[in-house]
């Protein structure tokens, strides 16, 4: 299960349980009607409650970073799960954003949208 806000230019995201292509299209659908109406966008996406993850969401997640590349400036990944953060920092080359890795959500937070 997937939750999604989105707020101006900042997305938020929290999976909960298994991650689905389903939840993974509904995750592609509200960035790029983010990016369509806002321009380059912030993610927060906390993955605390993931249980785990499809290949196919693996793969997804590949071709849509490729086709995403410029339209992100700060991403923040909530989590505590070795492979998530290495993933994410591997991330960093596919992508032209500020990515940080973070174990406490409210301090993702505070580092996604500063006063």
């Amino acid at each position: 299960m997937i939750s999604i806000k989105v707020d101006n230019n900042l997305v938020n995201v929290a999976v909960l349980g298994k991650f689905t292509v389903a939840d993974y299209k509904e995750f592609e659908e509200a960035v790029s009607y983010g990016i369509r109406f806002q321009g380059t966008l912030n993610l927060l996406v906390d993955l605390r409650d993931m249980l785990g993850f499809t290949l196919d969401v693996a793969w997804e997640d590949i071709k849509f970073t490729s086709q995403h590349l410029y339209n992100f400036d700060k991403i923040a990944v909530v989590t505590d799960d070795q492979w998530i953060k290495w993933s994410a920092w591997l991330s960093r080359t596919f992508v032209d954003a500020d990515i940080q890795v973070f174990e406490d959500y409210d301090t993702a937070s505070a580092w996604i949208t500063p006063d």
